[in-house]
């Protein structure tokens, strides 16, 4: 069993954001309701497919015959939060997620397990479990893919970041 669990069944507020400048910055996921809050660290990629996973989960629910779960197929203008993240206090750093769907409330699950050598294998040390109704699930995943493609730049050439500095093309076929 896990020593730290944070649940989050229907969260007032759930986003990924970031911390610091392109090139260096942090990602967190946030998840609040009511008082209760939890900032977890996580890279990247791992919010970029996340963000994937989700539209693509909300994507098949969306053409089930006989869906009954009003998935919207664009984020609701209501859900939109592009507002910063709040006060951070990093409770741990992401090592593994999943995600699922509940068709018993109709809700994408997220689950964020630590990145914690001290636990065995089958044992992590704290998790992290989020479950989302279809519109915030999509106000997430959109949000998500914002905040990954606000790094940044990417070389045309390469594929790299370009970073602020400059940028040195590491396409093999130019050097």
């Amino acid at each position: 069993m896990a020593s730290e669990v944070h649940e989050f069944n229907w969260p007032d507020r759930v986003v990924i954001g970031t911390i610091g400048e392109p090139g260096s910055r942090t990602f967190y996921l946030q998840a609040r309701a009511g008082s209760d809050m939890t900032s977890i660290a996580l890279e990247k990629q791992q919010a970029a497919v996340v963000a994937e996973m989700i539209d693509e989960i909300l994507d098949q629910v969306a053409t089930v015959a006989g869906n009954s779960f009003s998935v919207p197929t664009h984020t609701p203008a209501e859900l939109v939060d592009n507002d910063p993240l709040e006060e951070v206090d990093e409770a741990f750093r992401v090592g593994s997620m999943n995600l699922g769907w509940d068709a018993t409330v109709a809700q994408v699950v997220l689950e964020a397990f630590s990145l914690d050598e001290s636990h065995p294998e089958d044992e992590p040390g704290a998790i992290m479990q989020v479950r989302m109704p279809v519109g915030t699930a999509r106000a997430f995943a959109m949000r998500t893919h914002e905040v990954v493609a606000a790094g940044r730049p990417v070389c045309s050439s390469c594929g790299y970041p370009i970073d602020p500095e400059g940028h040195a093309c590491q396409d093999p076929e130019l050097s």
